[in-house]
């Protein structure tokens, strides 16, 4: 908060906070008065940058924007959540991409969230090829096809309305970018 006011003072018109991650509450906290804050979230390579070879098509920082998601209500204080995509702001283009489900390998929802950490109960995994077949690769074993369809969705299996009154989702890219947030279930 400090740190925005002194943007604000200083006649800056938007805060950029650059963290290696970004807790929950961080997520409530876009701006304070008219100064935005986005948040860049800096990629651990920056911990190796000397050791790491500059192939200059790095992707050092990147404002991850929060997911795009749809908390659908289902009969019987069932919940549904549906996943439509994420932004992303990268720095070299100054350009925001939209990307649809085909630009997350994998979201995790944490159907109860406690606030103070984040447990996965749900686990989906997207892909823009076949995320089944390289499973199948990996593993060298097979693998139960419904159940895996299950898993390879944008749209998460119904679960109770939480206790807490919160579910967190959290989104991870291809690049290993990795956003949270926390949604209030009534």
């Amino acid at each position: 908060m400090g740190a925005t006011r002194e943007a604000g003072d200083a006649g800056f018109d938007v805060l950029i906070a650059c963290a290696f991650s970004f807790d929950a509450h961080s997520a409530d906290f876009t701006k304070l008065g008219n100064i935005p804050v986005l948040k860049a979230r800096m990629n651990a390579d920056l911990h190796m940058a000397n050791d790491l070879k500059n192939t200059g098509a790095g992707n050092l920082f990147v404002i991850f924007g929060e997911p795009d998601i749809e908390i659908q209500p289902l009969d019987n204080q069932q919940i549904q959540v549906k996943l439509n995509g994420v932004d992303v702001f990268r720095p070299q283009s100054g350009e925001v991409e939209s990307s649809g489900a085909d630009g997350i390998a994998c979201w995790f929802i944490d159907t109860d969230y406690n606030e103070e950490s984040f447990f996965v109960r749900h686990a989906y995994f997207l892909g823009a090829s076949d995320p089944y077949k390289s499973l199948k690769t990996t593993l060298k074993a097979e693998i139960d096809e419904l159940a895996w369809e299950s898993l390879n969705s944008d749209t998460s299996r119904s679960f109770p309305k939480p206790k807490t009154g919160r579910i967190a989702v959290k989104v991870i890219n291809h690049l290993g970018d990795e956003v949270m947030k926390v949604f209030s279930v009534e």
